[in-house]
């Protein structure tokens, strides 16, 4: 797998798709210091791995979820090697049968694809129809790890940047989910 190495504040060259400016806009608007890494498409967690080596932090798993009736959706981080198990999430926040939710709401809410859902991706969802929750040992890190809503680049932020500059931008509240690391 190609990686670049870690860049500081550096925007990938040449022209980038509109969610992933609009994503290297805010953080250049908000003042979020950020480090970068540019590589072939890091879609899944395997591939991030390598990706994670050269930022020094994992990347976050991030699920895109929602309910059996799909009208409450979910974007939930969470460290790469935890399992995910619905009943464990499902108790803490009040909703019954979680799932994956649809590409096409995980485009339409965040402007991401599947393997780039990212916190970055709440500054599209003017609307507030996604909670964002996040597992209390990624909410409890110093850095946090994420795509710019593409899989070609990867950014280490800081989790307090996030959570007291991002989401009071977007809007958005963070519920801390409390995931076993095994089953439960």
């Amino acid at each position: 797998m190609r990686i670049s190495s870690c860049m500081h504040n550096t925007r990938p060259e040449g022209e980038l798709l509109p969610q992933e400016a609009a994503a290297f806009d805010a953080l250049e608007h908000l003042g979020i210091s950020y480090d970068r890494v540019s590589s072939d498409p890091a879609d899944n967690m395997e591939k991030c791995a390598a990706v994670s080596a050269v930022l020094g932090v994992p990347i976050c798993k991030n699920l895109f979820l929602c309910n059996r009736q799909k009208t409450q959706f979910y974007l939930l981080a969470m460290g790469p090697d935890k399992p995910f198990h619905t009943k464990d999430l499902s108790r803490q926040i009040g909703s019954a049968r979680l799932s994956f939710a649809p590409e096409e709401a995980l485009f339409e809410l965040l402007h991401c694809t599947p393997g780039s859902a990212t916190v970055l991706g709440l500054m599209n969802d003017t609307a507030h129809q996604v909670r964002f929750l996040i597992d209390r040992e990624i909410y409890e890190a110093p850095y946090i790890s994420c795509h710019p809503c593409i899989c070609t680049s990867s950014l280490k932020l800081k989790t307090s940047d996030i959570l007291h500059i991002f989401l009071p931008y977007t809007g958005h509240e963070v519920t801390v989910a409390d995931l076993p690391t095994e089953a439960g």
